[in-house]
């Protein structure tokens, strides 16, 4: 009608310079026009309904989708881009769709070659539509599912192997380290300890998780057991000695003996086990003791030291001095080391509710013995010290003693010196008054002990 209208509108503007022939076929060509413009219009409108259509039954089959309606009535622009935009949608939704497809389909893909499984069996056997050149075709709901499913089997199929495989690996060390396996051989299975503990996603080489690889090292396992069962003499003495050790070290005494012969293996991989436990546990407090007892060494050895009354005298003495004085600083620090050490070790006792026993006596009882015996020297060294100062001044008494009577013997004797001069300056003798003898004379230098001597050597006269 607006076509018309507007033709009718166009004649009456030219009426008066056009003949009615010429308007007739004006209109004509217009109208021509116009249809051609309507058909181009409605090629659009098939041609998107028939892109929705085909998106619709990928994504949707199930909907039976059925033709577009395209009202010839309505070809305008607004409902030309309302299609439009509805396409786009349904293109967005559908590489969506294939993007999620072609992502189930790698993982289903990379699992397949991890458990050594043909990915092309799988996808026949799912009756999955898929090319390799032009990718996957159908990208239904339902297509989705069947994948996202195989992916969960495929999985747990990953994570039984992967157990199996692991409980394998563990069993394997264990009979390498028992029957110390040379490294050459272990080299050939060294892809299946090193994924002893490895989570699902971290094991990813082909056939790492293969029926036939799983097979083998359950062969290699199968073999080492045997083997082990022809060396079990041999083991059990060895690791005895491995337990003997570990209980020397750890200062721990010695557990009941193995009564079980079948089990024997068993029970010394298990006790060995218990005192690797409780040698850490122990760790710290026997470094101390060793630290203790060596300080304890030190102190011997510097009693003797100082008993010794030639230390100063002799070869090397100024390496004995160094050493004293290191013994004297690390003997100082005894007591504080006890001290720590006592605090370990009750905490010790309490957090397990037994006693810390070290060869066989009870910790605490002995650093309370050495305590005790500690205190008592001390108390023996005061004693001799209080002696000694008490027969120092005794001594010093007795030499004060022994100085005044040889004052006393030195008078007598000048006083038995004088008489006898006087009886000999009576007989006429010429000799020197006492008083005019010189200070530095050698009479008045003697001795005690000399000066008696010059007495009893005088000429006395008869009477």
């Amino acid at each position: 009608m607006f076509a018309l209208y507007w033709v009718s509108h166009k004649c009456t503007s030219n009426r008066n310079t056009r003949s009615l022939k010429e308007e007739l076929k004006l209109i004509g060509e217009q109208l021509n026009e116009m249809r051609k413009k309507k058909d181009n219009r409605k090629d659009q409108f098939l041609k998107l309904a028939e892109q929705i259509k085909k998106i619709l039954i990928e994504i949707r089959p199930k909907d039976n989708p059925t033709e577009v309606i395209i009202n010839d009535a309505d070809l305008s622009i607004g409902k030309l881009e309302e299609l439009n935009k509805q396409l786009q949608l349904l293109e967005i939704e559908k590489a969506d769709r294939l993007k999620q497809v072609a992502d189930h389909l790698n993982t289903i893909n990379s699992l397949c070659l991890v458990l050594g499984t043909d990915f092309n069996q799988i996808i026949k056997e799912l009756e999955f539509c898929f090319s390799e050149i032009e990718g996957p075709k159908n990208i239904s709901d339902d297509a989705i599912e069947m994948l996202v499913s195989q992916i969960q089997k495929l999985r747990e199929v990953k994570r039984k192997r992967i157990e199996k495989l692991q409980d394998l690996a563990t069993t394997m060390l264990e009979l390498w380290h028992l029957m110390d396996t040379p490294i050459e051989e272990q080299q050939k299975f060294l892809s299946v300890t090193c994924n002893i503990a490895a989570s699902e996603h971290e094991i990813a080489e082909p056939n790492a998780l293969s029926i036939g690889f799983i097979n083998n090292v359950g062969t290699e396992v199968m073999r080492l057991e045997e083997l082990k069962a022809s060396k079990m003499k041999e083991l059990v003495a060895k690791k005895k000695i491995e337990l003997e050790e570990l209980r020397k070290r750890a200062h721990v005494v010695e557990a009941k003996e193995i009564v079980d012969p079948s089990m024997a293996l068993e029970q010394i991989e298990l006790q060995i086990s218990i005192t690797k436990e409780e040698a850490f546990s122990r760790k710290e407090i026997l470094e101390r003791v060793e630290k203790w007892l060596a300080a304890c060494d030190e102190e011997s050895w510097l009693e003797e030291y100082n008993r010794d009354e030639n230390r100063y005298t002799g070869r090397g003495v100024h390496l004995a001095l160094k050493r004293a004085e290191k013994a004297r600083i690390l003997v100082s620090k005894i007591p504080a080391m006890v001290e720590a050490l006592v605090a370990k070790t009750t905490a010790w006792e309490m957090e397990r509710g037994t006693k810390f026993i070290y060869d066989g006596a009870r910790l605490l009882t002995m650093l309370n013995e050495y305590t005790t015996l500690r205190q008592d020297k001390e108390q023996e060294r005061k004693r001799q010290r209080e002696q000694k100062r008490l027969h120092g001044i005794t001594e010093q008494e007795t030499f004060v003693g022994a100085k005044s009577s040889s004052l006393k013997n030195l008078k007598k004797v000048t006083r038995t010196f004088s008489a006898g001069h006087n009886r000999s300056s009576s007989l006429g003798g010429v000799t020197q008054p006492l008083q005019s003898l010189r200070p530095d004379s050698p009479l008045s230098t003697k001795s005690p002990r000399s000066a008696r001597k010059s007495d009893e050597g005088i000429a006395l006269p008869t009477s």
